[in-house]
């Protein structure tokens, strides 16, 4: 059977993906964890993305204006052309794109708190670079507040008990795997992280808590609309695994 028929046949039985808003010019999703957003030469055996499954899913073509990483959920926007895409993108840049994110972490964090610690740019293996291309460290900020905490009585590190907490983040730059690497920096990883975090919380969490992801999520995205110029303000629960861990540690931050 020719592939793209095989391809056809997988696509039907995709379940479809949250549509948070959509009209004429753009369309904005909820991407489920465990999801890329295109396609990657570091992970080639992968056959899903959100940019095809939304393609089938409304029948046109969709250009997106910034990229979650593989594990994290959330708030996604797409413009339906290239200049739409293009002008969303310009936001982003130009930091006028309001980003907020939950997280799980290790340990309890102050109340509130700004990570101003420079990153490294990463590139992909496969990224064209050359003598003019900087490996500086560039400026990245992070705002942080916690939204609840809990102490258990388990032995997971070297310590009696266990502590963990729930994040507001709000990114004021856009470096690639921002948060993830700045709550590594002040020793509050995200439970989940296998690049940056801790193995043996997400183990304990994986074996005792039943939750395998990621727990990092973008909950809200502001903007402006590319072509009427309105404020939107686009905002995803967390759902699934993510959801059941805040169920099963009692935190309703909603109530704060």
């Amino acid at each position: 059977m020719p592939e793209n028929v095989v391809d056809r046949s997988e696509r039907q039985n995709e379940a479809p993906l949250t549509i948070l808003y959509r009209d004429e010019y753009i369309v904005v999703i909820d991407k489920p964890p465990n999801l890329l957003v295109h396609r990657s030469e570091i992970d080639r055996h992968e056959t899903r993305f959100a940019i095809q499954i939304l393609r089938d899913q409304i029948g046109q073509r969709v250009w997106p204006a910034h990229r979650l990483d593989r594990g994290t959920s959330g708030v996604l926007l797409f413009g339906l052309n290239p200049g739409i895409a293009s002008l969303l993108g310009r936001q982003f840049e130009a930091g006028t794109v309001d980003k907020r994110y939950w997280a799980v972490v290790r340990g309890h964090p102050p109340a509130t708190g700004t990570i101003d610690h420079p990153l490294r740019r990463q590139r992909d293996p496969y990224e064209f670079r050359d003598e003019r291309s900087s490996m500086e460290a560039q400026p990245a900020l992070t705002r942080f507040r916690k939204l609840a905490e809990i102490e258990l009585p388990v032995t997971v590190d070297r310590y009696p008990s266990s502590r963990y907490a729930l994040l507001e983040l709000t990114p004021l730059s856009g470096r690639r795997h921002q948060l993830r690497r700045h709550l590594k920096h002040i020793a509050h990883p995200i439970i989940g992280d296998a690049t940056y975090g801790k193995g043996r919380h997400n183990r304990y969490f994986a074996e005792h808590l039943s939750c395998h992801r990621l727990l990092l999520a973008c909950t809200q995205l502001g903007f402006d609309h590319p072509i009427s110029g309105r404020r939107l303000e686009i905002k995803a629960p967390v759902s699934g695994e993510f959801a059941a861990t805040l169920a099963r540690f009692g935190w309703n931050p909603r109530d704060r």
